[in-house]
C-alpha cells in the first residue's frame, strides 16, 4: 500500500438494490448485513441513498435504513449519501436526524442532496418539479436546516433532539453542488468517477471557493464511485454488467429494473441505443486484480487530492460483492 492510499479514508455507499427474484425486504436486509461485514473490515463509513418509485432500488427511506444498520453495527460511521432535501421540509430533517445522534451519538453523518426524483410521476407524487431542484432554493434549505442545530428558529419552535447537537454534514455535489459545498463551508460528496475531468472542474471550484465554517475548517473530499475488485480482470469486469445493463434499460424504457445475473446480460439482445448506453456504463469505473486497482486509487487520489473514497459498487452475486469488498480491504489496509 502506498503512503497515498494509507492517508485516505474509504467508505461504502450501499442503495439497496434489488435483484431479480428477490424482494426489497431482502435488498434491505442485504444492506444491513453488507454494513456489519463493511464495519468488520475496517471501512470507515456505511451510507444509505434515497430513491422514490424506482422498481430495483429498496432503499426509499434513508434516515429509517440507517438506524436499522446503526442498530445492527457498533463503530462505523453511519450516514446519507443523501436524503434529498427538496423532498422534505427541514426542521423534519434536523428531528430525525436529531434522533438518530441521541441514539447513536458521535457515529451519524448527514449526507444532503437536491434530487428531486427520477420521474415526472414521482416529482408530482412527491409534491415537488424539476424546478424545486435549484441551486439557490436548496443552499436556503440547507442553511435553514443547519439553523435547526444551532437554534436558529425561523420560527420560534426547536429541533428537539437536535438542537445543539452536531451532526457532520456532507453536500452531494453534482452540477452547482460544488459551489452550494463551498460557501456553505461544508465537507463535499463528488462522483462519479465515469467523467474525471468534470469532476476535476468540481473540486478545484470547491477549493478555490470554499469559505471556513463551524462546521469544517478547510476543505474536505470524498470522490464516489464503483470499485470492483476481483482475482481477474474478468471477474472484475462482470461485476459491473447488471448495473450498466439496468442503467442502459433505464434510460431507454425510463424505469430501473431490479439487476439481473451478469450471465443473463451477456446473452441479451440490445439495440444499438441500448448498447450504446450499456458500454458507455462500463467505462471509467475502477475495476480489476487487487494489484490494478490498487495502482488506480493511487492515481485517482493524487490527481483530485481527496482525502476519502465512497465505494458504491452494485452487482447481483452477492458473494461476489462481498468478496469485492473484503479484497478493496485489503488493498487499502495492506
Amino acid at each position: 500500500m502506498t503512503s497515498v492510499i494509507a492517508s485516505a479514508r474509504f467508505s461504502v455507499l450501499d442503495r439497496s438494490r434489488i435483484r431479480e427474484g428477490r424482494t426489497g425486504a431482502e435488498a434491505l436486509r442485504d444492506t444491513v448485513a453488507l454494513a456489519r461485514e463493511a464495519e468488520r473490515l475496517g471501512f470507515h463509513r456505511f451510507w444509505v441513498s434515497e430513491h422514490h418509485g424506482v422498481p430495483g432500488v429498496a432503499g426509499s427511506a434513508p434516515t429509517v435504513l440507517a438506524a436499522a444498520v446503526a442498530g445492527a453495527t457498533r463503530t462505523i460511521r453511519v450516514g446519507t449519501g443523501g436524503v434529498m432535501l427538496p423532498n422534505h421540509r427541514p426542521l423534519v430533517v434536523a428531528e430525525q436526524f436529531g434522533v438518530l445522534e441521541s441514539l447513536f451519538p458521535g457515529r451519524i453523518d448527514m449526507g444532503l442532496g437536491r434530487s428531486v426524483g427520477f420521474t415526472d410521476g414521482v416529482r408530482r407524487a412527491l409534491g415537488r418539479d424539476k424546478d424545486d431542484a435549484d441551486a439557490d432554493d436548496f443552499t436556503a434549505q440547507l442553511a435553514e436546516l443547519l439553523g435547526w442545530f444551532r437554534g436558529t428558529s425561523p420560527t420560534r419552535v426547536h429541533a428537539y433532539p437536535a438542537q445543539g447537537l452536531t451532526v457532520p454534514p456532507f453536500v452531494l455535489a453534482m452540477g452547482e453542488g460544488a459551489e452550494t459545498a463551498a460557501r456553505a463551508g461544508l465537507p463535499m460528496v463528488i462522483g462519479d468517477l465515469r467523467d474525471r475531468e468534470r469532476m476535476r472542474r468540481g473540486i478545484d471550484r470547491y477549493r478555490t471557493r470554499f469559505r471556513p465554517s463551524p462546521w469544517a475548517p478547510e476543505p474536505y473530499v470524498v470522490v464516489s464511485g464503483t470499485v470492483a475488485v476481483a482475482a481477474t480482470a474478468e471477474e472484475a469486469r462482470r461485476l459491473l454488467l447488471p448495473e450498466a445493463w439496468s442503467m442502459a434499460y433505464s434510460r431507454t424504457h425510463g424505469t430501473f429494473p431490479p439487476l439481473p445475473p451478469a450471465g443473463q446480460v451477456e446473452t441479451r439482445t440490445m439495440t444499438a441505443k441500448e448498447r450504446g448506453f450499456y458500454e458507455a456504463g462500463l467505462t471509467g469505473h475502477i475495476a480489476g486484480t487487487e494489484e490494478q486497482v490498487a495502482g488506480e486509487l493511487e492515481l485517482l487520489l493524487k490527481d483530485t487530492g481527496a482525502q476519502e473514497v465512497l465505494v458504491t459498487t452494485s452487482t447481483y452475486d452477492r458473494a461476489a460483492l462481498l468478496d469485492s469488498y473484503r479484497r478493496l480491504a485489503r488493498v487499502v489496509r495492506a
